[in-house]
């Protein structure tokens, strides 16, 4: 889980139309949400080990990459989002490009980030 602020607004339209896309969404304060990230690996299983991938491993790079990036952060300063609104779709694509190649083992089917109780987002490789 991790805790970050957002505002959605898009440079390219005027503030009505930011205001009607985003509504609430769109204070110029911002707002928060604590999402849920999911990861799901997938790839054979090690007979050693019975396991596709180290937990520990994987804990480890989801920290590194994700959490310790975004947590308690704003993520309109991000360079991730300089270029793009930082909605819940484009968090959930720039995690799973985050952890795309950063795996110890095991390959990246997909990544899942709840924003609430009432939405949430996923993005795999196909």
């Amino acid at each position: 889980m991790l805790s970050a602020s957002h505002r959605l607004h898009a440079e390219s339209l005027s503030d009505e139309e930011n205001r009607a896309a985003y509504g609430r969404c769109n204070n110029p304060h911002g707002h928060g949400h604590n999402y849920t990230v999911e990861v799901l690996t997938g790839g054979p299983v090690d007979r050693a080990t019975g396991m596709v991938i180290d937990l520990v491993a994987l804990d480890a790079v989801v920290r590194t990459k994700v959490l310790e990036r975004f947590d308690h952060t704003n993520l309109n300063l991000d360079p991730l989002f300089a270029d793009q609104v930082p909605t819940t779709e484009n968090l959930c694509r720039a995690v799973f490009d985050l952890l795309k190649d950063a795996l110890p083992a095991g390959e990246l089917e997909y990544i899942r980030v709840e924003e609430t109780e009432n939405n949430f987002f996923q993005c795999s490789a196909a």
